[in-house]
């Protein structure tokens, strides 16, 4: 098998690391930016009668296009546009990098940022171009520019906002660095339920941008529902290298029921976005830590060790993620994501507890 594995298996993918996902059993699990509320006892019982309907001997048919029309009067999408749908926004990211895989060519991404952008350049086989943000997490606008200018990329990611440092970046850098822009721009509203601000109102303007969303943070994380819209021509193109019956007729029902239930959702955002500020209040009171304002469900933050501080709380119940490796402006950093109001009082004793 090793012989196998050396011979077969391509050096990088055999070098790399495989996404971590954190053993999350008998924990309260903030780590992963999930909305916390599942749907109401009656709503989830509709849905178990609506599932037990779908024609699971079918593959994937008229639902999946009434589910494309479905976002796209959720999205208010631009007169001219279209939409394509991934298996989340992972599979959206894999295709874009396969699309755009023509001789040279390059990704550019801001760093601190979503590992997924890296990650599908290398296992395309492209080069990936990293720009630091400045230490106070905003867009380096010369340093993003020269490398725009100098490496031509074939795609560049903006997270708007970003992960893991929550924040929205300065709408004016934004549309230097598309104009700036030789190829595709990405915008990433994958936090837009929590978002105070979108570009949804202003990528009509540009033919090369293209924005992609999710349902994940809108409550179906386990359904895995990713989305992209821009001009007619250009998603046409992408959409030649999805695969034919990508989305599930699991999937697709329970993306539409939500949908029909969009006030249910929208209430859970409201009750986030409530208590993401109550936890940011809170952590302006506790010594030696250091928080960033949020327009996600998730709060970066500084403490004096973040390794030691991790380990208290997961051994007071808590999960978080403990980000201080993934980059060095990262250092001491925790990302918490916002729970229940049960889930964040617990989370801020542990924290407290742990410093």
């Amino acid at each position: 098998m090793d012989r196998i594995i050396a011979s077969r298996i391509r050096q990088d993918v055999q070098s790399m690391h495989a996404y971590a996902i954190q053993d999350s059993r008998g924990l309260i699990k903030l780590d992963a930016m999930e909305n916390p509320h599942r749907l109401p006892p009656a709503l989830r019982q509709k849905l178990g009668e609506r599932l037990a309907e779908v024609a699971l001997n079918r593959y994937p048919g008229d639902r999946v296009h009434e589910l494309r029309a479905a976002l796209a009067r959720h999205a208010a999408m631009p007169e001219g546009f279209d939409l394509m749908l991934g298996n989340g926004s992972d599979e959206l990211i894999s295709l874009l990098a396969m699309a755009c895989d023509v001789p040279g060519a390059a990704i550019l991404a801001p760093l601190p940022g979503f590992v997924m952008y890296a990650m599908s350049a290398q296992l395309q086989g492209l080069k990936f171009i990293p720009v630091d943000l400045t230490p106070d997490f905003e867009l380096d606008e010369a340093a993003m520019l020269a490398a725009i200018e100098r490496h031509q990329p074939a795609i560049v990611y903006l997270a708007y906002p970003n992960n893991p440092t929550a924040n929205l970046w300065d709408d004016a850098v934004i549309e230097k660095i598309i104009e700036a822009a030789p190829g595709l721009v990405v915008i990433d509203e994958a936090y837009q339920p929590f978002s105070s601000r979108s570009y949804i109102d202003r990528v009509a303007r540009h033919p090369h941008v293209l924005l992609m969303r999710t349902l994940s943070k809108f409550g179906l994380a386990g359904v895995r529902i990713g989305y992209m819209l821009g001009r007619k021509a250009l998603v046409r193109e992408i959409d030649k290298v999805r695969p034919p019956y990508n989305i599930s007729v699991l999937n697709s029902e329970c993306a539409l029921f939500a949908l029909e239930h969009e006030p249910v959702f929208a209430a859970q955002a409201a009750q986030i976005r409530e208590e993401r500020g109550r936890i940011q209040r809170a952590l302006g009171a506790l010594p030696g830590v250091r928080s960033w304002p949020s327009d996600a469900n998730m709060i970066l933050v500084r403490v004096p060790d973040a390794a030691r501080t991790f380990d208290g709380m997961k051994a007071r119940g808590v999960l978080v993620k403990n980000v201080s490796k993934m980059h060095p402006l990262l250092a001491n950093c925790l990302r918490l994501t916002v729970g229940t109001a049960e889930e964040n009082a617990r989370m801020l004793e542990a924290l407290h507890a742990s410093l």
